[in-house]
């Protein structure tokens, strides 16, 4: 029985939201939001063999220039969260989203979900107003969670600047967020954040994105920058080694090779990016999986200890 690291919930709250932020999901993702229910959604687990959903609210995230406006959509949209959560214990957890860039708003969110709506991490886009994961700004913020020994899933926003014409600008699906997570976990690497916040257990979707490419590469230059004094030297291996990877998406027949050729076997976990990606999609990619006798012994961890350990608990012992 699989839990999958990336699901997500939509609730009127966070339409509500939406609105609130004059945000629409077509102009700002070039796709749809897709229609939920709970129902809907237990049914795809029951289906799909999967034990527990960690819920995260979905893109488009709900960033705003008004530090007020923005605490108090997350507070009630995380509210909203935790109902459904509280109505499903054994099924449902979830990732509190948080209002950042503000990063003392970010940390009284954090506390509050944790401590008194029972979130089991938070979900962190990889950029906020253009102030991306790693940087300084958010250490302080980092060092809560790293504190709390937290759980943190990751997911793309798109570029604040990006072309506008092309299908890759498009559709962000399809090359932005890709593009942005791997931008962020770079930035993440190059500041050090997994070795200086070394508890916080973070989650890369979309089986690593295009870090599989772009590691070596980033090893080679940052190295050439930091001989001429234009960046700090990092252990790039050592910082990347402290990530978990989802495989929402596509991991067959080409990302999961690509990314286990850099990652090891105990930091890969389940994800299917319900409901944007519909379950007759997620249920037919997850079966040829399952069947592939060349996973066989990965899907034994990814199934059982990978999911307790980047979870940070027996999933039996969650209660909202």
């Amino acid at each position: 029985m699989a839990i999958d690291f990336h699901a997500h919930i939509i609730t009127p709250e966070y339409k509500w939201g939406l609105r609130s932020l004059n945000i629409d999901p077509l102009a700002a993702d070039g796709f749809p939001l897709p229609d939920w229910s709970e129902q809907a959604h237990l049914e795809f687990m029951r289906e799909a063999g999967i034990e527990r959903s960690i819920l995260s609210s979905p893109t488009p995230h709900l960033l705003g220039d008004d530090e007020r406006l923005s605490a108090k959509i997350h507070r009630e949209v995380n509210a909203s969260i935790a109902e459904v959560c509280g109505k499903y214990p054994d099924e449902f957890s979830f990732v509190a989203s948080v209002p950042l860039p503000f990063a003392d708003a970010a940390i009284e969110e954090y506390r509050v979900t944790k401590e008194k709506l029972g979130a089991v991490g938070v979900k962190l886009t990889t950029h906020a107003g253009g102030v991306y994961l790693g940087d300084p700004s958010l250490d302080d913020f980092m060092a809560e969670l790293n504190k709390d020994n937290a759980l943190v899933i990751i997911h793309p926003q798109r570029a604040q600047e990006y072309p506008k014409t092309p299908i890759t600008g498009t559709v962000a699906a399809i090359y932005e967020y890709p593009t942005d997570t791997t931008r962020a976990v770079l930035n993440m690497i190059a500041h050090k954040v997994m070795t200086r916040f070394p508890n916080i257990r973070f989650v890369v979707p979309h089986t690593g994105s295009f870090l599989p490419y772009m590691l070596q590469r980033f090893t080679g230059v940052s190295a050439i920058l930091a001989s001429m004094g234009m960046m700090e030297a990092v252990d790039v291996q050592r910082e990347f080694q402290n990530l978990y990877f989802d495989i929402a998406g596509d991991p067959e027949p080409v990302a999961l090779d690509m990314l286990l050729s850099v990652a090891g076997e105990d930091k890969i976990v389940y994800g299917s990016d319900f409901p944007h990606s519909p379950a007759r999609v997620v249920l037919a990619k997850k079966k040829h999986l399952d069947e592939n006798p060349r996973y066989e012994r990965l899907l034994r961890k990814v199934y059982g200890k990978n999911e307790r350990n980047c979870l940070g608990i027996d999933p039996r012992r969650i209660r909202p």
